[in-house]
């Protein structure tokens, strides 16, 4: 069965080296080469490939932009990202945004060959060290997310942010002067914090924001 490709760069060179690739390999064809984001939509409508080989860093529209419009589309190709280097959050959209393969540039060109093959049978090709650094990432959000959920109702925002500049060893003077409010108004926040929290020191509030992952 032929897997029919649109592949997507800013680089004709690559989109050149690409092609050459692709023609060595008989179930493989590119039906378009695009060099930014609004004719890599715009070939994905005409042709309506099995599989969109795609570059974060085009012009026009970035890859992302690309696939946030091809989530409101079907029918959709499958997608696979080729591209030098990824960004954490990059990656976390990606994958958010439904792609199923992540391929870098410094890679054996093979191994761009096999990830294709695998997404168009339905697997999935993830970098492996970039997804790790993702989903670490994306632990640490929802580990955050879980804490803040645990602190005390009755702390205002201000509060908590509050105590993340003690635990950070701003001292009152320091604090006033980066949120624009009297050393008064600030010793009033902490004596409430305390109060609230049933502590008495301000190491004691920075032990409490690091078991709470506040910094």
């Amino acid at each position: 069965m032929t897997i029919n490709l649109v592949i997507v760069d800013g680089y004709p060179i690559v989109l050149k080296g690409l092609q050459l690739l692709f023609s060595g390999e008989p179930d493989l064809h590119v039906q378009s080469c695009c060099s930014d984001g609004e004719m890599a939509l715009e070939a994905v409508a005409r042709w309506q490939p099995d599989i969109l080989l795609l570059d974060l860093k085009i012009p026009k529209m970035d890859g992302l932009q690309v696939l946030r419009e091809l989530r409101k589309r079907d029918p959709r190709p499958k997608v696979v990202i080729l591209t030098a280097a990824l960004e954490v959050d990059e990656v976390l959209e990606a994958i958010q945004l439904g792609v199923r393969g992540v391929v870098l540039k410094e890679m054996p060109p093979e191994l761009l060959i096999q990830c294709i093959k695998k997404v168009f049978a339905g697997g999935e090709w993830i970098e492996k060290n970039s997804v790790s650094r993702a989903l670490e990432k994306l632990l640490q959000r929802e580990s955050a997310r879980q804490n803040l959920q645990k602190l005390p109702t009755q702390l205002t925002p201000r509060e908590v942010d509050l105590i993340r500049l003690v635990a950070g060893g701003h001292s009152n003077k320091q604090i006033a002067e980066q949120r624009h409010i009297s050393e008064g108004t600030v010793k009033v926040h902490l004596h409430n914090i305390f109060d609230k929290l049933q502590i008495k020191s301000r190491v004691a509030l920075t032990l409490y924001a690091q078991d709470n992952r506040l910094i």
